[in-house]
């Protein structure tokens, strides 16, 4: 593999190093065992896994050391998304689920009960969660699209409404969920409530799309809601959140690239073994350009989403920068896995390789944590605004 530290220090090639050992060594064999379109390692196959992850100290490592999780900064997360993508399933759940999972960051906002009840056991255990905050009237402006609704009565609240396009939330242990508790189009009149497993009157509906796993529509019918399960105040809903939001694209964007860069290696490898008209696609100049290009598009895409992750940890303002790392590594991703499908030829569309499966992936990719429109619209508007 031609390999490019991007300015990393030696601490952190050495992680990524690992992380691409553990990958490739443990991670593709039991992943070669499910079929083409699995979503999950049956028990068996993930258990040990999951053990060898927690001993290289590559398990939930976002999450704080006293909670169990490996404590990392969003650079050296957003260096291990990258290799844990690397895999059929990555761009569903990274390395197969091999590294566990960190609770949404807002859990670790509330109180000590809650945190020890929901947030410990997802990091120690690698419990599921989800969060529903898109409704089907519109999933990029939810100040005033989100319609469910949270009534105080009592000592709880009841939760009436519907979520759309919710991952894992059928097989999630625990999620949160962001309700209208004041006036429409106002974000301060959203809450966030803990929703533990499936209460009475909560409802889960597949929702199939191209990819080879579902979101969810989840409809929440009298749903009670104790008090204690309230995250924050009233009205914090989008307080708590706004941080992990941005934070949570630069790993979804490294990931991104982590499958797009592993695609160019088998597109790579192809290409130097194919023969046609009488020479080695490698030889073919429209093949080396279309190497090229994507190796060039990749690189600066990593190092925005470095830079993100950089900003981040020094406790800057890296909204911008994240918004921009996720749209061009989003949209680089799915044009140089489009071009490694090209490169294949007819064996680029089969399920016996990973190529196809991973174009479906990508293209979902530009829609979630915000479409590419979205984030375009509010960096001119900040443009358009600066002083």
């Amino acid at each position: 593999m031609f390999d490019h530290d991007a300015g990393l220090p030696e601490e952190l090639i050495q992680i990524r190093d690992t992380t691409r050992r553990f990958m490739r060594k443990e991670v593709k064999a039991a992943e070669d065992q499910v079929p083409h379109d699995a979503f999950e390692l049956p028990e068996h196959l993930l258990k040990p896994l999951q053990e060898k992850a927690k001993a290289m100290g590559l398990w939930a490592v976002r999450s704080p050391i006293e909670y169990g999780g490996g404590g990392m900064s969003l650079l050296a997360t957003a260096v291990i998304a990258e290799e844990t993508a690397r895999c059929r399933m990555g761009a569903y759940i990274p390395a197969c689920g091999a590294t566990g999972s960190n609770p949404p960051a807002p859990m670790l906002l509330g109180t000590r009960e809650q945190i020890e009840r929901f947030a410990v056991p997802a990091i120690r255990d690698g419990k599921k969660a989800f969060v529903a905050i898109s409704e089907a009237s519109g999933g990029s402006d939810p100040a005033r699209s989100i319609r469910t609704r949270a009534v105080f009565n009592g000592d709880r609240y009841v939760l009436n409404g519907a979520k759309m396009w919710i991952t894992g939330a059928a097989s999630a242990s625990w999620g949160l969920v962001f309700a209208r508790t004041g006036e429409q189009g106002q974000r301060g009149g959203i809450t966030c409530f803990i929703v533990d497993g499936k209460p009475k009157g909560m409802t889960c509906r597949e929702i199939p799309v191209i990819r080879s796993w579902s979101p969810y529509e989840v409809v929440f019918e009298d749903v009670e809601i104790p008090v204690e399960q309230r995250l924050g105040e009233e009205g914090q809903g989008f307080a708590l959140c706004e941080k992990w939001l941005v934070e949570g694209r630069v790993p979804y964007a490294a990931g991104t690239i982590g499958i797009a860069q592993a695609a160019l290696q088998i597109a790579i490898d192809w290409a130097r073994e194919r023969e046609v008209f009488r020479s080695k696609l490698a030889e073919k100049q429209a093949i080396q350009w279309m190497v090229a290009d994507s190796e060039m598009e990749l690189r600066a895409a990593r190092l925005l989403i470095f830079e993100a992750a950089r900003r981040g940890d020094a406790g800057l303002n890296f909204k911008t920068e994240a918004s921009i790392a996720k749209v061009v590594a989003t949209e680089t991703a799915g044009r140089v896995v489009d071009r490694c499908i090209q490169i294949l030829g007819g064996m680029g569309v089969s399920k016996e390789m990973p190529l196809e499966r991973w174009y479906r992936e990508m293209r979902i990719k530009r829609i979630g944590e915000g479409p590419s429109e979205v984030h375009r619209m509010v960096l001119a508007r900040e443009m358009f605004n600066a002083v």
